[in-house]
């Protein structure tokens, strides 16, 4: 392997490796807490693109305002799902709670296509999305770089809210004994929203970059990264944070890895080898790489 090559194999593996890792921590951010598997995640990652395709074609905002407002669009139908459909049911059976998330993905897929449109739309995006730059003699796009400088500020910013501030302990006493945490005096409403928030702020930054790379939203788009996000944290670990990251950048390292090793003939397999992979993980590693300390039980 030439050197040029194994840069731009360490570049798009951090990079990819990056959005995975996003997109299993919106996950595992809801799963901690409420032991609930959110079927609805994807579309909060729709609902974000959207966001981005209207202000995008139907206002002039800078850039950076479109990219909050889309974010904050996505924090927010995560919060409203929260507590207009989870919470009615969060002391049902997990089975309940599961339907819910289906429920509430379904409605806003049907929502996409009724408001807008079932075909995919087009989204403007600022023109260094689409530009490149020489790192090192490999010709590397400017989403990529910043994908990973973002997703380092975020890992970053988490990890402080986690360890420093009183939300972020608080966060970690619930998803590590909800019961006992609420028998301290933490507030069950707050942190389950708050998780949501996290969920859905997540969700928004991976619709930028989602849509960076596709160029277009559509209503089933969440679709793909929900169940990419679902195959990193069977790596990882479903409870646990970190796992959700170590596995986003092993499941873009094992991507990588066959991209280059397999013959242009089998390239159309890669989906269905990676698979076979993660199944022969989970028969080996059924827990995933990270066991996490959090007990089991569901938020009553």
């Amino acid at each position: 392997m030439s050197l040029a090559t194994f840069i731009e194999f360490v570049v798009n593996t951090l990079s990819l490796g990056s959005l995975y890792a996003l997109l299993s921590l919106g996950l595992v951010f809801v799963f901690g807490i409420m032991e609930m598997v959110n079927f609805a995640y994807g579309e909060y990652i729709t609902v974000s693109a959207y966001i981005l395709y209207l202000l995008g074609i139907n206002t002039s905002l800078p850039w950076p305002l479109v990219f909050l407002l889309g974010i904050l669009g996505g924090a927010a139908i995560s919060v409203i799902s929260e507590i207009v459909a989870f919470r009615p049911f969060r002391g049902r059976s997990v089975e309940a709670l599961l339907v819910t998330s289906f429920a509430v993905s379904l409605i806003l897929q049907y929502t996409a296509q009724i408001t807008i449109s079932p075909r995919s739309k087009p989204v403007p995006l600022p023109g260094f999305f689409n530009q490149s730059v020489n790192v090192a003699g490999v010709v590397t796009p400017i989403r990529s770089l910043l994908l990973i400088a973002v997703t380092v500020l975020l890992l970053a910013g988490f990890s402080l809210l986690m360890k420093k501030t009183v939300l972020g302990i608080a966060m970690r006493a619930a998803a590590e004994d909800f019961t006992t945490a609420r028998l301290m005096g933490v507030p069950a409403n707050l942190i389950i929203s708050c998780a949501f928030a996290i969920s859905g702020v997540l969700a928004g930054v991976v619709a930028i970059f989602w849509v960076g790379r596709s160029g277009s939203a559509e209503p089933l788009m969440g679709q793909a990264p929900l169940l990419i996000s679902f195959i990193v944290v069977v790596i990882g670990g479903m409870h646990s944070l970190v796992g959700s990251v170590v596995g986003g950048f092993i499941y873009a390292a094992i991507a990588n890895v066959l991209t280059l090793v397999l013959p242009t003939s089998l390239l159309s397999f890669r989906e269905a080898i990676m698979f076979a992979i993660v199944i022969i993980f989970l028969v080996l590693k059924p827990a995933g790489l990270f066991r996490g300390s959090y007990v089991e039980e569901r938020v009553g």
